[in-house]
């Protein structure tokens, strides 16, 4: 396609400017359907446990926090969030649960762990369709986990901070962020769809058209008058 000026480029926008329209506002109806009609919502519920001061399940010695057990806790924070979304754990809560449908990859899709940067403390996230489903997971993974802990290592320094709750709002659906993702998308379409027309119209339009095509010089036009007066004569 030869190169196009900025003036060339915006006549050619302007002269399709209602195909472009069109384009538009046909994706902003796509995009609305699909965000009020198919998308189907989901639910998210969190809890977030709190690795505390290192306790022998067989000892009762209540002396205070140390830097030791601190400096244990930070280290222990990524191996807690691994082995939240171990089969063990997992296998354990849906047997407890007897949820239809929940299998182990199913929930562990659903589980997003994360470490609060600088802290001792673990976020444990559960997305599911139904929002009582996410808040009764969620809560059954973090009682099932410090069960785990305290039998593994023999240690109880989890605690729950906060309990997970039903969300009434849900986590996948913004329908303005939708509206304009799709009004940028028919954007695109249609700048593309304008483009790959110009290039395929092969029509002469202007002298400089047939200069390109004949490699010869336009020695002279005739200019289209309109020559309409009136009473209708000429």
């Amino acid at each position: 396609m030869e190169e196009l000026d900025l003036k060339e480029l915006f006549n050619i926008f302007w002269e399709r400017k209602l195909e472009i329209v069109l384009i538009i506002l046909i994706c902003i109806v796509v995009g609305a359907v699909y965000s009020y009609a198919i998308l189907k919502p989901k639910y998210t519920s969190y809890t977030t446990l709190l690795l505390t001061q290192v306790t022998n399940n067989n000892s009762e010695d209540n002396t205070s926090i140390t830097q030791t057990d601190l400096t244990l806790n930070s280290k222990l924070v990524s191996t807690y969030s691994e082995l939240i979304k171990s089969n063990a754990v997992l296998r354990e809560v849906i047997d407890n649960l007897n949820i239809q449908n929940l299998n182990e990859e199913s929930l562990k899709n659903s589980i997003k762990v994360s470490a609060v940067t600088d802290t001792e403390m673990i976020k444990i996230s559960v997305t599911n369709e139904n929002p009582n489903y996410a808040e009764i997971i969620a809560n059954k993974i973090a009682e099932v986990f410090s069960e785990k802990i305290a039998d593994i290592y023999k240690i109880n320094n989890v605690y729950v901070v906060d309990k997970a709750e039903v969300s009434e709002i849900p986590s996948n659906v913004n329908h303005t962020k939708d509206i304009v993702i799709f009004t940028f998308i028919g954007i695109v379409v249609a700048c593309g769809y304008v483009l790959l027309v110009n290039m395929l119209d092969n029509t002469v339009k202007t002298e400089a058209d047939i200069e390109k095509i004949t490699g010869l010089k336009v020695l002279a036009s005739i200019p289209d008058y309109d020559t309409e007066v009136k009473g209708g004569k000429r």
